[in-house]
């Protein structure tokens, strides 16, 4: 993250975000594939990486190996096979977007800090080493085993995060970057897919 000033001359913090450019390498439709899309590459990589039906899929839209590939629908710009994408879609500033990336991985963690428990209570009548504990868990004798979905300790992070409804600050299409308030999910240089 990084910030910028506005024009009244505020500090607004704001994420630096590269998009682009991406490729056209499949558009879907109705008669075809039964839905209308369009399918967006983005970051070379080389080919002894790739697979061969990808290869083929490349090659089909004149261009080298990706490595993320992600589809959209209801998409109202007009381009064919092969076109260049930049971040000129989203010249006009003041706009809003939402960004989905895959959040930190932050393994495996106690109940306090993955659910936000207060822990047992005080540390007189017998407690010992119990400050952080989930407490109990339900009946013994029946059901004799513990819910799904109950919530315990486990792996936290690293799930796919959606933010909705943050604002362009600027576009920068020189360095195919864009400027958006606020922060995004993900770790420095993961993936994301920013859509109108």
């Amino acid at each position: 993250m990084t910030s910028v000033f506005g024009a009244d001359g505020k500090n607004i913090p704001c994420t630096v975000i590269e998009a682009g450019p991406c490729v056209v390498t499949q558009i879907k439709n109705q008669d075809v594939d039964g839905y209308d899309a369009i399918q967006l590459a983005f970051d070379d990589k080389k080919e002894k990486h790739t697979s061969n039906a990808l290869l083929g899929h490349f090659k089909k839209a004149n261009t080298t190996p990706k490595r993320k590939v992600v589809e959209f629908k209801d998409w109202e710009h007009q381009y064919s096979l092969g076109d260049t994408v930049t971040v000129d879609i989203f010249n006009d500033e003041d706009k809003w977007v939402d960004v989905t990336g895959i959040s930190k991985g932050k393994g495996f963690q106690g109940v306090v800090k993955r659910h936000g428990f207060g822990g047992v209570g005080g540390q007189t009548h017998g407690q010992h080493n119990r400050l952080r504990a989930p407490g109990s868990m339900g009946a013994s004798s029946y059901p004799s085993r513990v819910f799904k979905g109950k919530r315990l300790a486990g792996r936290t992070g690293g799930d796919q995060v959606k933010i909705v409804n943050l604002r362009i600050l600027k576009v920068l299409p020189e360095n195919n970057l864009i400027l958006v308030k606020g922060s995004i999910p993900g770790a420095k240089g993961s993936y994301l897919i920013i859509e109108k």
